[in-house]
């Protein structure tokens, strides 16, 4: 035992105090491409919902909305006021309910095309 000398580096910062970080984060979203609408279901979530299938629906987009509940997955985008928008895994929206044409904008934004 050698109780005075130099320290063997170990490649780590904390001299191998601290554990391997996991392969991937916990409370990461998986799934990154498609629209979201977050929130608990209530009226202005729904209504959220609602104008952006209008705004697909003027961009001639027919795909499906997924419409998260679960508060643990909506806290692994960060957004800690509902109604929020999710576009391909990006948050363009929170707290408030936007008009259709206000969703269809941020989207074809999102996606580069012309709306």
């Amino acid at each position: 035992m050698k109780l005075f000398g130099k320290k063997q580096p170990t490649g780590c910062c904390c001299n191998g105090q601290c554990s391997p970080a996991p392969s991937q984060p916990q409370n990461t979203p998986t799934q990154k491409a498609g629209i979201k609408i977050l929130g608990s279901g209530c009226a202005k979530c729904n209504q959220l919902e609602e104008n952006t299938k209008q705004a697909l629906s003027q961009l001639n987009l027919t795909e499906s909305i997924d419409h998260v509940t679960d508060f643990s997955q909506i806290a692994a985008y960060g957004v800690m006021s509902t109604p929020a928008l999710v576009v391909d895994g990006k948050v363009v929206a929170f707290g408030k309910v936007l008009r259709p044409e206000e969703i269809k904008t941020l989207i074809a934004r999102e996606r580069g095309i012309n709306g």
